[in-house]
């Protein structure tokens, strides 16, 4: 006879969100999708472990919106496919499976942000090259 006993772990993980300046907005972030393709280890996200086999976008990402798809991909002032406009930062850290091809967020559009402190290099855009209100500190 065999002795079987059921084992339970829990992980936690707590966001860096220092680079709120405030919690204004936070309550009404937008739900949005995020193309997973557009993304670049170690820049957007750390990618999935043994142990832990989700990749994780980091919270704080600033995002702009795919004119053709509708789905959002990092913030690049340099592109012409929608993304050189500012839609907003991704508040929370964001779990997505390897190989998919997109996940759900939520968008920060309104607020306050530290922008030394977000997880890339960030150069806050001119007025017409964003739709979110956002306060940089």
């Amino acid at each position: 006879m065999s002795d079987y006993q059921v084992l339970t772990t829990t992980q936690t993980v707590t966001d860096d969100r220092t680079w709120l300046a405030s919690l204004d907005g936070v309550h009404e972030a937008q739900t949005i999708t995020i193309d997973t393709s557009k993304l670049t280890t170690g820049t957007h996200y750390t990618a999935g472990t043994t142990n832990q086999p989700r990749h994780v976008i980091k919270s704080g990402l600033p995002l702009g919106k795919i004119t053709t798809s509708g789905l959002y991909a990092p913030y690049n002032s340099a592109a012409s496919d929608g993304t050189q406009v500012l839609a907003g930062f991704l508040v929370a850290e964001t779990a997505f499976t390897p190989g998919s091809a997109k996940t759900a967020g939520a968008l920060l559009w309104r607020g306050e942000v530290y922008a030394s402190k977000l997880p890339v290099t960030f150069t806050a855009p001119a007025a017409a090259s964003t739709t979110a209100f956002i306060h940089y500190r």
